[in-house]
């Protein structure tokens, strides 16, 4: 049942929300502050919004009862978003009469029914954690550095900023110099040409502005009377899909040149607008790939668009009249050339670091499959580029899934997750198992098994770790759902003891060690061939391995998923009480139209199949490889598995826990870590048996001990942490240093026997 407050007159709503905020823990969300919090409750098929009355929206309490539907209540309040049980306006329900003590509901502030959804995929049990939004935010709802990273350089503002800075005089020297003296060579060849005067004096003008553009603006002629009132001082957008309105006076109409008729025109088009595109193409990539100077690349790119493409005397160049009202609508003006937030820039949703990414991705497959033989390129940086070129396709591969899963039901959104959450290492563990099958090599086997391991220490470790460390420098003290988190770690106990119950019953039935297991088609008295096997003990079956290690390998390859099941019913059907969301509107209920969503679900599902094709070339590419580096390097292939292996691929997932620590968000980064360690053990290693067993690549679920005591100690310890639901930058120290501990431990240790 659910509990419904009566209307209250205003005055009785705010002593309500001051009694709220006085006996509650409550801290309002936004995207830039995230409020400490408990308990989170998700809605596993649906989403509501709630009413949109300013006062009492928001009173509605959903029950925790399992036998009714949980929701994420979406209303424009979040102040009123208190749980009330805690504080005797409602009886126990059901048995759970210390749900709400001491607890409160998490707000989170959202801007549409997409995100809303998307948000609360981020709090349930089996889901990839993923920050981005889905959806194009309005452009009157960004903030003013959002706004200022996506502007079109050409709005003049009346700024105070100085425009002599180290990053100005660092593009002088670096492309103002050489962009300049372009300029300046193909002013004589246009003046040579006498038709081509006008132009000639154009580039001489652009000559003196190039070298030094800060703080000076291009116009049109008589451009600089059209200004743009004191409250229309948006900047224009033109990566955003939605249309902005900025209200403009009305201007006179211009009369048309007909420069485009002219001989001098033709002799541009033909002698000086080539090379100076050549330049400033140049110039706007090598100004694009380092991303905090893209300025300097919009400013090439519209100079080359427009600029150059104007009627010679239609170009005014002025400087910046620090006594301009508000703003002015100009062709273009730039007044810095570096800017460090422009990590936070995007293109259709998409982050600009993975942007930038992308042409690497097709370099590495051009590059790895026209030059087998390594004449221009060696294995070490063949297999360096190849590891790198996964951490942009995962980042697609997660952005696909998040588009998909934020427009979708919760069964489509778990499937989803449950398949292509996996699929970036899933190709590389399969194409690994490959490689080592043809070569007749067991080494690769233990390379996957070390990049099993070593995913599971660091998303139990440092994920975790440094995510307390950074967020605790900014927040002295987090609070995180302890219960949740004990349900986290009881899923990881479960998974650990399930993936290393093999090794251990090995190590106590004589410690097995065997380098190949094949089947025996026909043979079904003995339905695997084992060689080179070695006991420690005198007293061990000698089909030890065939008759209980591989039934037992099956058993519990079946039990895993179904754990991982009953754990998906769990946290999202019957006990979703133990999340308490509450998503609000983050603009008071003001309606901003419908949602433009980056990626319909047909885009994302086409990018997740793409990038997982590109993804398969790649990690082929890198089992080519890495062959000569596990064969001649003098560091343990252990090591190689447990850190580059291993953690190169989870890049993305732990920029987007540290971001939620940031924002004292710890319980979502602590989750990413726990997320990505179930899915390794109850999926992807279930789904590697399953492979093995229709396809045999001699994959034994057998570990070394290194693997095995690394794993369950880890696991001890991160539960001791997450006992008492807070934490702070010294216990996140001590994850990240027991991490670094045990890969120092991995640095020193032998080479498997096979490598």
């Amino acid at each position: 049942m659910s509990f419904k407050t009566p209307s209250l007159l205003p005055g009785e709503v705010d002593n309500l929300r001051k009694r709220s905020v006085a006996e509650s823990t409550e801290n309002c969300c936004d995207p830039e502050h995230h409020q400490r919090f408990t308990r989170l409750q998700i809605q596993p098929d649906r989403l509501f919004f709630g009413p949109h009355h300013p006062d009492v929206g928001a009173l509605a309490t959903p029950s925790p009862d399992g036998s009714v539907h949980h929701f994420c209540q979406f209303t424009p309040k979040c102040l009123l978003a208190v749980s009330r049980g805690a504080h005797g306006n409602s009886p126990p329900r059901h048995g759970e009469e210390g749900w709400h003590d001491g607890t409160s509901r998490t707000t989170i502030r959202v801007d549409n029914e997409v995100e809303a959804h998307r948000e609360a995929n981020n709090y349930k049990f089996g889901f990839r954690k993923w920050k981005g939004n889905v959806t194009e935010k309005p452009i009157e709802d960004r903030s003013d550095i959002d706004k200022e990273l996506h502007t079109d350089l050409s709005i003049v503002k009346n700024t105070e900023v100085p425009v002599v800075t180290v990053g100005n005089i660092v593009y002088v020297f670096l492309l103002g110099w050489w962009v300049s003296l372009t300029y300046l060579l193909i002013c004589p060849v246009m003046f040579l040409t006498v038709f081509g005067v006008p132009y000639g004096k154009v580039c001489l003008k652009l000559a003196w502005y190039i070298i030094w553009p800060f703080g000076k603006s291009i116009q049109r002629e008589h451009d600089d009377k059209d200004l743009v009132g004191d409250k229309d001082c948006a900047p224009l957008l033109v990566s955003s899909p939605l249309p902005v309105e900025i209200p403009v006076p009305t201007r006179p109409p211009r009369k048309t040149t007909k420069h485009w008729c002219r001989v001098g025109t033709f002799l541009w088009l033909l002698l000086g607008y080539p090379v100076l595109a050549v330049v400033h193409c140049l110039a706007f990539v090598l100004s694009w790939l380092p991303v905090f100077t893209i300025p300097i690349a919009k400013m090439n790119s519209r100079i080359l668009t427009t600029v150059l493409l104007m009627a010679p005397e239609d170009i005014e160049i002025h400087s910046l009249d620090k006594k301009d009202v508000c703003q002015t609508r100009v062709v273009l003006y730039c007044y810095q050339a570096f800017n460090v937030y422009y990590y936070k820039y995007t293109v259709q949703g998409i982050n600009i670091f993975a942007l930038n990414l992308l042409p690497l991705v097709f370099v590495t497959l051009i590059a790895g499959y026209a030059d087998r033989e390594h004449e221009y390129f060696s294995t070490e940086t063949m297999f360096t580029i190849a590891i790198t070129s996964i951490i942009p396709l995962s980042y697609y591969i997660g952005m696909g899934i998040a588009s998909i899963s934020a427009q979708s039901n919760f069964a489509v959104g778990a499937v989803v997750n449950a398949t292509f959450g996996s699929i970036t290492e899933m190709t590389f563990y399969i194409t690994a198992l490959l490689r080592g099958h043809r070569a007749g090599s067991n080494c690769y086997e233990e390379i996957v098994k070390s990049a099993l391991a070593g995913t599971l220490i660091g998303c139990i470790l440092f994920i975790p770790g440094i995510c307390m460390t950074i967020g605790g420098i900014k927040h002295s003290e987090q609070r995180f759902n302890s219960r949740s988190a004990g349900v986290s770690s009881a899923l990881l106990f479960i998974s650990i003891g399930g993936v290393f119950a093999p090794t251990l019953f090995s190590k106590t039935f004589g410690n097995l060690v065997c380098e190949n297991c094949s089947s025996t088609p026909g043979n079904g008295t003995v339905p695997f061939t084992c060689k080179d096997c070695r006991y420690d003990t005198t007293t061990a079956d000698p089909h030890l391995i065939l008759s209980h290690i591989e039934p037992l390998v099956y058993t519990i390859s079946v039990l895993l998923p179904v754990s991982y099941l009953i754990g998906l019913i769990f946290t999202l059907k019957t006990h979703a009480h133990i999340y308490d969301i509450h998503v609000s509107d983050g603009h008071g209920g003001q309606a901003h139209g419908h949602p433009v969503v980056h990626w319909s679900r047909w885009r994302a599902l086409a990018v997740l199949i793409f990038a997982t094709v590109l993804m398969a070339c790649c990690a082929d590419l890198c089992t080519v490889n890495i062959e000569p580096i596990l064969s001649h390097s003098s560091v343990s292939q252990y090591f190689i598995g447990v850190t580059v292996l291993a953690m190169v691929p989870e890049l993305p997932e732990i920029v987007n826990g540290i971001q939620f620590a940031l924002q004292n968000n710890i319980s979502l980064s602590l989750e990413v870590g726990s997320c990505i360690a179930v899915q390794v053990c109850m999926i992807q290693i279930p789904l590697l048996v399953l492979f093995n067993a229709f396809y045999d690549v001699g994959f034994v679920l057998v570990f070394s001990d290194i693997h095995l005591w690394a794993s369950i100690f880890s696991v001890i310890l991160v539960n001791y942490i997450f006992m008492d639901g807070k934490c702070d930058y010294f216990q996140g120290t001590a994850l990240v240093a027991v991490y670094f501990i045990v890969l120092a431990v991995y640095f020193f240790a032998p080479s498997p026997r096979s490598c």
